[in-house]
């Protein structure tokens, strides 16, 4: 089924002209595929595989992707090869228009483009909107580009001699993004990528991979020569292929810890440069002293905004010393009273989940969460919405008496399910964020700025909130977490970005002058 939005925005159609990223089909074919996008052209893909992609909120079947398999993958491979040279060669400042212009492009087909995330992911427009804006801010980043290339220069290191540093791009490098954040996660990666010099794979999730065909086309009409970005949709065996591909020297993820933990291993272990970011149970520890309307209101968003589908999403709330009652007495009423309905939904507050699979597994988190003791509050299981009997709908959930022996408490959900967790006081809060295997973001509420130093200093923890539910950095800093929720060295976008998109070269250059000394035998010491 293709909805009329699908026909608004035409991101599924022939390419024919310019005018059909408006709205304006006429003389246009519609296919039924969403293929790759390989050396500046869309391509359907030769293994004959394919997946369905479904409308959350309707639980229907809208289209099908092409799954790639090793031959497609190589063809982007050798394209962004290919590319890499001229590319690389392009002053700094060539590259940054290029993407000045994307960013035109990016804000004039903002709404089309999050129309595509509500129709695929299931989130509320002004979520998809909001993830937009972000990812925006990361090619607003990247365009100063020429500014973040700068080296550092030292004269006369020695006698005649001067020192200096360059960073030079890696070559063809990959993206393997997930569905919870179809376009935002992709342009936290290549704008800085394509800035930098390198050429780009994308890889977008199965489950939501229109925007990322937008993007590409997008790219492309604002002069990114073919071949510098490149679409290959696909599973397991897409990802497999692009962790063996010899000419990838760099792979970004953002997923699962299992499946991270697999890229990091497997793809460093062939050599290649690797940052993946993996799963999170983000703790929101209150204390007693909290700003008790300002925390509820918070934890509300926070928890339950794109139905939990976050990975800087709080999913555990920590109640110090006798905060407990008074926090569930103010949140308890309004979760139940979230209003839940499609994306497109002026009105709604949280969507479905992103497919039926997931809906059964957030399911089996609440059914196992019962049999572990934890005390249900708000039970989100058996929602059905008028009109909608067929989608991923699950409501706002709550569990108090989380202990952190339960599997509830320990194990990513990544669905609209709070534990709270009681706790004594500061020291016992702390431990308890401090021992957790997940290492992504915190928060913390209170009106006391030395606790909240305190907790800032001591938390073993990524990014921290201080009143902020989602402390997520902006573009020109950098996102990334501790411990198994980040595996590799350096963080993504920002100036991290820019380090892991490139290597570091230092030149010592001496030119002849005068009398030449001969061959030297031991270590300069440039004296």
């Amino acid at each position: 089924m293709m909805n009329s939005f699908a026909s608004a925005c035409g991101a599924h159609y022939v390419r024919v002209s310019h005018e059909r990223f408006r709205g304006k089909t006429s003389g246009v074919t519609l296919m039924s595929d969403i293929p790759h996008y390989i050396d500046g052209k869309r391509e359907p893909g030769a293994s004959g595989r394919s997946g369905a992609v479904f409308n959350p909120a309707s639980g229907e079947e809208i289209r099908r992707v092409a799954f790639a398999g090793e031959a497609e993958v190589d063809r982007a491979a050798a394209a962004a090869a290919a590319a890499f040279p001229s590319w690389a060669a392009a002053p700094p400042l060539s590259r940054a228009r290029v993407l000045f212009r994307f960013r035109e492009l990016l804000e004039r087909e903002s709404e089309a483009l999050a129309r595509l995330i509500t129709e695929e992911h299931g989130k509320v427009l002004s979520d998809a909107k909001g993830e937009v804006t972000r990812g925006l801010e990361v090619v607003e980043f990247a365009c100063g580009i020429p500014h973040l290339l700068k080296g550092e220069f030292t004269e006369t290191v020695g006698r005649g001699i001067d020192s200096w540093s360059l960073r030079q791009p890696l070559g063809v490098v990959a993206g393997i993004t997930p569905f919870n954040f179809p376009a935002m996660v992709p342009m936290w990666m290549f704008p800085v990528a394509l800035a930098c010099g390198n050429s780009f794979i994308l890889k977008p999730s199965e489950r939501d991979p229109s925007p990322g065909l937008l993007i590409a086309e997008l790219l492309s009409e604002a002069g990114l020569p073919p071949g510098v970005f490149n679409v290959v949709n696909g599973d397991k065996e897409a990802v497999e292929a692009l962790l063996a591909h010899p000419s990838i020297a760099a792979l970004s993820f953002v997923g699962s810890t299992a499946i991270a933990e697999h890229i990091y291993a497997s793809a460093a272990a062939r050599g290649k440069r690797v940052q993946a970011l993996g799963g999170a149970k983000n703790h929101m520890v209150v204390l007693p002293d909290a700003d008790l309307d300002q925390a509820t209101d918070a934890l509300m968003g926070a928890a339950y905004g794109s139905a939990g589908e976050r990975c800087m999403a709080v999913s555990v709330a920590v109640a110090v010393g006798g905060v407990g009652d008074r926090l569930l007495e103010k949140l308890v009423p309004k979760v139940r009273a979230l209003k839940i309905g499609p994306g497109t939904d002026p009105e709604a507050e949280m969507g479905p989940l992103v497919t039926r699979a997931h809906y059964e597994r957030v399911r089996s988190y609440v059914d196992l969460g019962v049999e572990e003791g934890a005390k249900l509050l708000v039970d989100g299981r058996g929602l059905k919405l008028q009109g909608y009997e067929n989608g991923f709908f699950f409501g706002g959930t709550v569990f108090d008496h989380v202990k952190p022996s339960m599997r509830l408490y320990k194990e990513e959900i990544f669905g609209p399910v709070l534990a709270v967790v009681r706790s004594p006081d500061f020291e016992t809060a702390v431990r308890l964020v401090n021992e957790h295997e997940y290492g992504n973001g915190v928060a913390v509420f209170t009106r006391d700025g030395d606790a909240a130093r305190e907790f800032a200093s001591r938390i073993k923890i990524g990014m921290v909130g201080i009143n902020v539910p989602i402390p997520v950095p902006m573009a020109f800093h950098s996102f990334g977490g501790w411990k198994r929720s980040l595996f590799g060295d350096m963080a993504v976008h920002g100036p991290e970005g820019v380090r892991f998109y490139t290597r570091l070269k230092t030149v010592t250059a001496r030119w002849p002058a005068g009398v030449r000394t001969g061959a030297e035998y031991v270590m300069p010491t440039m004296r």
